[in-house]
């Protein structure tokens, strides 16, 4: 009987583990990590039709990892609450210090060739606070509004060509996104260099900067 019990806990325990066990799921989680999003937006931003977000999203919700909202006909999800998004950043390092197929896949997703050494979290903030450096958040603008760090500058990474001459002269760019595992700091930092920019991308990302408990500001 004893053992059943400890299934039937197991069990429910599994089926979190389920509901992670897709990169299309978690992909969704990375974007709700940022921000609460509607279905359509995230669907866009995930390159998915709109009826297999909404389907992976009732997975997720299943397994309480997401809590929901409607407003007039369109619904809006956010992540249930710290815990999950903290749950995140484990696996992904659990899956990278043991998987030698996931740091390869790291690599090749971010580039093997490092654009520049990567500022800390405690030299950016010193730094910022000196005047030393342009702090630039090239995230999507509603990312940006959601929470950014204090100070940064929305310039999407998107815009960030088109937006070079409202860059200062002379200062170090620091350019972050949405995490150590996201690429648009880097490729930002990789712009900023072929148009003879100073810049060098922080080391992780908004994700670890809330989860550790660093000062945020909304839009």
């Amino acid at each position: 009987m004893a053992h059943e019990r400890k299934t039937a806990l197991l069990a429910q325990f599994a089926r979190v583990a389920k509901a992670l066990a897709s990169p299309v799921r978690l992909e969704l989680v990375d974007l709700l990590a940022q921000a609460e999003r509607s279905v359509e937006d995230l669907a866009s931003a995930a390159g998915l039709p709109v009826g297999n977000t909404s389907a992976q999203l009732r997975e997720l919700h299943a397994a309480g990892l997401v809590a929901s909202r409607r407003e007039g006909i369109r619904v809006f999800y956010r992540l249930a609450d710290d815990d999950v998004a903290d749950f995140y950043r484990t696996l992904r390092r659990v899956a990278l210090a043991r998987l030698p197929d996931a740091e390869a896949a790291c690599a090749a997703y971010l580039g093997r060739d490092e654009p520049a050494e990567p500022v800390s979290r405690d030299e950016l903030l010193r730094r910022a606070e000196a005047g030393e450096a342009l702090v630039i958040d090239v995230r999507p603008a509603a990312e940006y509004a959601a929470g950014h760090i204090p100070g940064a500058v929305s310039i999407p990474l998107s815009e960030l060509p088109a937006r070079l001459d409202e860059l200062p002269d002379g200062s170090e760019i620091v350019a972050y996104c949405r995490g150590a595992y996201c690429v648009l700091a880097r490729d930002a930092v990789r712009l900023l260099h072929a148009s003879g920019r100073a810049a060098r991308p922080l080391r992780d990302g908004m994700l670890e900067w809330r989860l550790d408990g660093l000062p945020v500001e909304a839009a």
